[in-house]
């Protein structure tokens, strides 16, 4: 029998993933410098109590020679606003590229590029299919309408040679909604945050997600050189994070919620770097959980770790065996979220939960621009 078959408890209610957190505990900003958040330790197995640092301090606590595995996806300035022609609003959020081809030659009116993409829209009315909207040199034509403000379009523009360079003339970052209610409840009081840099990994290099992979937020270059230096290797993947992420689990039982189709994509020094750190007993720890994903994900269809292309809707539920990933290191996650989910299926829910009422005892903030956990292996 495969050791991939799920294992799971007969009942699984969302609702046991709830805890209570105060509306000041969401962080609505990052820290001034990335590595000065703050760090929650705690070990996998055992009954060692946490303990609490810095985010700059974690080369201290991390077992000697780990395999750091990031997710360098970058996000797109995804968040469209503009009028349409009736003078309302609108607004379109780019979730994933379905395909891209160059402009007719008979209508192309000086477009550089198209490209169809799958998007979110919002006070969309009954603008027809076939209808364009405009922001700024970006077009784009309504292509179809699907459920829950889903829609397809085909986007062309005039003013950059690529999408994603005028994506950063005309669009926004596309923030959790929640760091945007804070910052409406906050109003003046709210720092100013560039968020096309804190909103973005130092490392970011492939682009196409519409959320960070918030838990590597918290590296610096020098960090990450002092981690190189101390013996520990990185070593990268991409998965494009999409929308799904923020999408709440509806259902009473978790295990009824499905996931949203992420890409992913492995390169060969990864796959590599994975079979010689398991073969020499070191640590493979994660950075987020998009990458406990894509990790677990390929093991599972491959038995290994393989490098290539691939998608997932791999949705990870206490009892669910982890085959490759042994540490992790996330940021601290909503409520009955799968992202919470997940971490309590990597380090037990009761565990998990205690030390997030820890968390909140002791001021940590929560969400994207909030604090860090280490969860290490074994009883490290």
């Amino acid at each position: 029998m495969s050791v991939f078959v799920k294992q799971i408890a007969t009942d699984l209610l969302t609702a046991d993933f709830h805890y209570d957190l105060p509306p000041e505990c969401i962080a609505s900003a990052p820290t001034a410098a990335r590595d000065e958040s703050r760090l929650l330790v705690m070990r996998r197995a055992g009954e060692t109590p946490n303990d609490h640092a810095h985010f700059r301090d974690i080369g201290g606590y991390l077992p000697p020679r780990s395999l750091l595995v990031v997710n360098d996806t970058r996000v797109i300035a995804a968040r469209l606003r503009g009028r349409k022609s009736t003078g309302g609003g609108f607004e379109l959020l780019l979730t994933r590229k379905i395909s891209d081809e160059s402009p007719p030659a008979a209508d192309c009116q000086g477009d550089i590029f198209e490209e169809t993409w799958e998007a979110l829209g919002r006070s969309l009315g009954n603008v027809a299919l076939g209808a364009t909207l405009e922001v700024g040199e970006l077009r784009a034509t309504l292509v179809e309408r699907g459920a829950e403000g889903r829609v397809t379009v085909r986007l062309r523009g005039r003013g950059a040679p690529t999408l994603v360079g005028l994506l950063e003339a005309v669009g926004e970052v596309p923030l959790p909604p929640y760091i945007e209610t804070a910052r409406r409840e906050a109003g003046a009081a709210a720092p100013a945050v560039d968020d096309r840099i804190r909103y973005q990994t130092v490392y970011a290099d492939a682009p196409g997600a519409v959320a960070a992979p918030t838990a590597g937020l918290h590296f610096t270059p020098a960090l990450l050189e002092r981690l190189s230096a101390a013996g520990h290797e990185l070593a990268r993947v991409t998965l494009h994070v999409g929308p799904g992420t923020f999408r709440p689990v509806k259902t009473p039982d978790a295990r009824a919620h499905e996931m949203d189709e992420e890409r992913y994509a492995i390169p060969e020094a990864t796959a590599v770097a994975i079979a010689r750190a398991r073969a020499e007993g070191r640590p493979v720890i994660a950075v987020g959980t998009t990458v406990v994903r894509t990790l677990e994900a390929s093991a599972r269809e491959h038995g290994v770790v393989r490098a290539g292309e691939g998608a997932t809707r791999l949705f990870i539920l206490p009892g669910d065996p982890f085959a490759v990933v042994d540490g992790l290191i996330t940021n601290f996650h909503l409520p009955e979220s799968t992202l919470l989910m997940l971490v309590c299926a990597f380090a037990g829910t009761p565990r998990v939960l205690a030390t997030y009422r820890e968390a909140v005892a002791r001021g940590y903030r929560f969400y994207s621009y909030g604090d860090a956990m280490l969860i290490l292996p074994g009883q490290a």
